[in-house]
């Protein structure tokens, strides 16, 4: 089986470019970011936020309640939540900070980690996150750091909330991307970093197409070598 590791900051592009690199490879598509938003979203609505007395606690507590799974459905990934599609729910902005915060819980990572690694077993897969080449898939034939400058980024990611009608700024979405970047890169836990052996993939200057034909040549070049 072939693994592609891909990692990132928010923003990168890598969750478009990985899922539509995916479906020209004929690779399964795993969005491991989305699992621990399905987490977040979970302590969300059973009130219990970052700043809590005992969140790291709190959230451990819940583990056992929580099912997460992601499932394919006419040649996209959803994720469902205890039988609950929350995909589109997932990706409000308020989710993806608390993503930051369940994400560096040791008990959320081992509770996701075994599920990542069994997708990547019995599939070829092309597999995004924040520490997919350096945690996840370690041994994946091909890993990539898709990166871009923080104001492209954030150009980005307010164009795609906006096309989501959300009700956001610019400023405020540059805020969000700086504070997400800071909390992921200086985490004890699998902080975000890039592989010693990864291709570095700087997008600012590249359009969506450029980006995956980048990702989709090495992939092919790893798929030759097998």
């Amino acid at each position: 089986m072939i693994s592609v590791a891909i990692d990132g900051p928010v923003g990168a592009g890598k969750s478009s470019v990985a899922r539509e690199s995916a479906k020209r490879l004929g690779f399964i598509y795993a969005d491991t970011g989305a699992l621990y938003r399905g987490v977040a979203l979970y302590t969300i609505r059973k009130g219990i936020c970052d700043g809590d007395a005992d969140y790291k606690e709190k959230v451990e507590a819940l583990l056992p309640e929580i099912t997460v799974e992601p499932k394919l459905i006419d040649g996209e990934q959803k994720i469902f939540l205890c039988g609950e599609d929350v995909s589109e729910e997932i990706r409000k902005p308020e989710i993806s900070m608390a993503a930051s915060s369940v994400s560096p819980i040791p008990a959320v990572r081992d509770f996701l980690l075994d599920l990542q690694r069994n997708i990547a077993k019995k599939n070829n897969v092309l597999m995004d996150g924040r520490d997919i080449g350096t945690v996840v898939l370690p041994s994946a034939q091909v890993k990539i750091f898709i990166t871009a400058s923080p104001e492209i980024r954030a150009k980005r990611r307010f164009k795609e909330l906006a096309e989501k009608g959300v009700d956001t700024t610019l400023e405020q979405v540059l805020n969000d991307l700086n504070r997400r970047d800071y909390q992921d890169s200086h985490r004890a836990v699998s902080p975000l970093k890039m592989a010693e052996d990864a291709v570095l993939l700087d997008t600012s200057d590249l359009d969506f197409e450029q980006s995956v034909q980048k990702v989709t040549e090495l992939a092919r070049a790893a798929a030759e070598k097998e």
